[in-house]
């Protein structure tokens, strides 16, 4: 076959314009996308960072639609139990590893763990995250340029990395970037810098995986109420956290976990490389 000639992946079509949908040869698939049980039953998905934040909330949602949970993440026990706690009662399996994944043996044995455990590893979202408020680039130490990289992007591609032993066809990545990777940030510098590195990393994985039916996919969530964020800024940008988006406040973790529940799905199987803006309105080169 000529280089220029395209493969015919059905047979020729003699049809009048508009067309009529019974005459198509093969038949369009128009029935929808519905797993009996839940749109992940029977799906083993590790989520980083799923002891609190959005983390938990698509942990919740997940588990609603029939998945069993690993939840990787760094030391707040208690959070993390309560996560656990909330996904046995929906009637599924949890199990929580704790450790920093800013550290490649630590991801190597989360996903070690995920298998031992459970046979098998069906969705990856990389969630985990940190960052540190920083108006004056001179006063970034490399101590913590080196520990938002680590924790924020080294992370992710180790686990991917370790992953793609165990993930089949069907199987799905799913990385949390930011919408700070699309405009910056003037006071998180380092951590929008991560983020672009996410996005990219995103894009350039899809297309390495894209002949394996693996998917890799993205959510650049906007400002979203978690308590990293509690945490990171004085009282009062928390007290102001979201009031300068399109919608005027900041979004909820469960109104970010539906756009990973998405992704993860069957319902996105024509989609990779790709990424979700659940941002207040923000308008982004996506």
């Amino acid at each position: 076959m000529k280089k220029t000639e395209k493969t015919k992946l059905r047979p020729l079509q003699d049809q009048a314009k508009p067309g009529t949908e019974r005459k198509l040869k093969p038949k369009p698939k128009s029935a929808p996308i519905v797993e009996s049980g839940g749109q992940l039953e029977g799906k083993i998905a590790l989520i980083t960072g799923a002891d609190s934040g959005i983390g938990r909330a698509t942990a919740l949602l997940f588990a609603d639609q029939g998945a069993d949970i690993v939840i990787a993440y760094l030391s707040e026990t208690i959070d993390a139990n309560e996560t656990k706690k909330e996904i046995k009662k929906r009637g599924k399996k949890c199990l929580l590893i704790k450790g920093d994944l800013g550290t490649e043996s630590h991801c190597k044995k989360v996903i070690s763990k995920t298998i031992k455990t459970f046979g098998k590893l069906d969705i990856l979202v990389n969630n985990a995250a940190t960052h540190q408020e920083l108006k004056d680039l001179r006063k970034l130490s490399t101590e913590q340029l080196l520990t938002t990289f680590h924790s924020n992007v080294f992370s992710v591609i180790w686990l991917c990395k370790y992953a793609l032993d165990h993930l089949k066809k069907g199987s799905s990545i799913i990385n949390t970037t930011s919408v700070t990777a699309y405009r910056g940030s003037s006071h998180l510098m380092d951590y929008a810098a991560t983020k672009g590195a996410i996005l990219s990393f995103t894009r350039s994985l899809s297309s390495n995986l894209v002949s394996k039916g693996i998917r890799v996919n993205a959510v650049a969530p906007g400002p979203i109420w978690t308590p990293l964020i509690a945490s990171t800024f004085s009282k009062k940008e928390v007290s102001e956290f979201g009031s300068d988006t399109p919608m005027k406040r900041a979004g909820e973790p469960n109104e970010v976990a539906s756009c990973f529940l998405f992704l993860a799905s069957d319902a996105a199987s024509y989609i990779t490389g790709q990424v979700m803006h659940p941002n207040g309105g923000e308008i982004v080169n996506a």
